[in-house]
């Protein structure tokens, strides 16, 4: 890093909206397209993948329409490679019990709700209680602009809705279940982070605590020293669950207030088994959805429509259940 050495940095950044859509050109251009596919959209709903991670989603998409003997990819298969690329393959043969499934259904719907009734919070783009990878149930949010900076009403938000499951299990059920535990790890980060890398808590002030090291010859693991005392310690923790704890009661009080239509989303979504945001605004609304049509496995066989709600934004939020 010497002048007149290797001193110049180049930085290779995940693609823009832009970029993500002239990717997906070069990748489709040798595969019949049907005239329903919009690249803008997709570009749009896959913040935060990169190049390769396109790449896979158009071969995902092109084998799909091949496997249904389709001579060009539709948005439908479009859709369906997404979901696998950012949420994880489907796990068709597992079995789970309808008391599972009821919890599982009411987890997610908190997330949504939550993140519905919170201005800040981001759209929800998807949810689904088919299991994929190691969840048995996943949100997706999709924010509408491209985010380089994020403000403390929108960091709260984030924990509110990703505290959302555990806030309708409780309330439903009157149990808690491990199916919280993602949710609450990444709630603690972010607070955690809020308090001792931003300076976003009134108490402790605009400082940073914790000095981070990388071990490169540990594979780069991240090492935080300590270097406040144990009186600031103490006041870490309490600032943290403090932010934790505001944030889950703001969270119950919306799903109380809000319980009609959290049970009306529950049930449409056990019946569908996925919901996007144009059926989730439906059902908010009082509209009734059509009725849904079972495979021979008990699938639902009715495809939500293709959300096109704008986004770009480092990275796509994920709440899951697992």
């Amino acid at each position: 890093m010497r002048p007149g050495r290797f001193d110049r940095q180049v930085v290779v950044d995940r693609p823009d909206v832009k970029g993500r859509e002239g990717i997906l050109r070069v990748h489709t251009k040798n595969i019949p397209l049907a005239e329903d596919v919009r690249l803008e959209t997709l570009a749009k709903g896959t913040p935060g993948l990169a190049g390769a991670d396109l790449a896979n989603l158009v071969n995902e998409a092109a084998l799909l329409a091949a496997r249904q003997g389709e001579k060009a990819v539709t948005m439908q298969h479009f859709e369906g490679a997404k979901d696998k690329v950012m949420m994880g393959m489907e796990r068709k043969s597992m079995i789970i019990s309808e008391k599972e499934k009821k919890v599982t259904s009411y987890h997610e719907i908190g997330h949504v709700l939550v993140a519905r009734m919170i201005p800040e919070a981001d759209p929800v783009h998807k949810v689904t209680i088919i299991p994929r990878g190691r969840a048995l149930g996943l949100t997706t949010y999709l924010p509408i602009d491209e985010k380089h900076t994020y403000s403390k009403p929108y960091l709260e938000a984030m924990i509110a809705y990703a505290l959302g499951g555990r806030a309708a299990e409780m309330l439903i059920f009157g149990e808690l279940t491990t199916g919280a535990g993602n949710d609450i790890e990444r709630a603690t980060e972010l607070a955690r982070k809020m308090v001792c890398e931003w300076g976003m808590s009134e108490t402790l002030g605009p400082l940073t605590y914790g000095q981070k090291e990388e071990e490169i010859f540990l594979g780069r693991q991240i090492a935080r020293h300590k270097n406040y005392s144990e009186e600031t310690a103490i006041s870490i923790d309490r600032e943290i669950k403090g932010i934790v704890d505001a944030q889950m009661k703001r969270a119950e009080k919306i799903l109380k207030e809000n319980m009609d239509t959290l049970n009306r989303l529950a049930l449409a979504l056990l019946e569908r088994e996925i919901l996007d945001s144009a059926e989730i605004d439906l059902i908010i609304h009082g509209e009734q959805l059509p009725p849904v049509e079972r495979n021979g496995n008990g699938r639902a066989t009715v495809q939500p429509a293709v959300s096109e709600t704008p986004s770009g934004s480092p990275g796509p939020d994920v709440g899951t259940r697992q």
